[in-house]
């Protein structure tokens, strides 16, 4: 009997977090949706979902993500793809991964900020822990497309 190895990072997100894959529960945690965001280069994020209570709070909890991301199906349901953690403060890291840096303009309004997007439920090909992800669309978020 083999020792189990620790779990990675995208493995302990998903095990914290996989409530959101109805996108309800977001909701009745107080997430609510911003508009599809595309790639410059192709991809996206797909619609973030996010807690503004969680944005002011500054801490980083593994099971609070201030975002929760979902792509738009063909057939209108929300397919959890990710989650992102936000913080003014940094540098920050999440077990042990620092997150990246944002300034100021951005998509939320916030000042510059740091940030840790994890694909913990699709494969990214940039990797787990990239902010666009070539693989999901914005294609059918009808009237939430920017």
């Amino acid at each position: 009997h083999a020792a189990s190895k620790k779990p990675t990072l995208p493995e302990q997100v998903r095990a914290a977090n996989d409530r959101f894959r109805n996108v309800e529960t977001a909701v009745k945690e107080g997430y609510a949706p911003i508009p599809c965001t595309s790639g410059i280069e192709g991809g996206a994020m797909g619609i973030h979902y996010v807690n503004p209570t969680l944005i002011g709070d500054e801490k980083i909890d593994i099971s609070k993500p201030e975002a929760v991301m979902y792509e738009p199906g063909d057939d209108g349901k929300m397919k959890l793809v990710a989650v992102e953690y936000i913080t003014t403060k940094g540098p920050a890291n999440l077990g042990g991964q620092l997150f990246s840096y944002s300034g100021a303009p951005n998509r939320y309004g916030l000042p510059a900020f740091y940030e840790l997007h994890v694909w913990a439920w699709k494969q990214n090909p940039k990797g787990p822990f990239a902010d666009m992800n070539p693989t999901v669309s914005c294609e059918h978020a009808h009237d939430m497309a920017n």
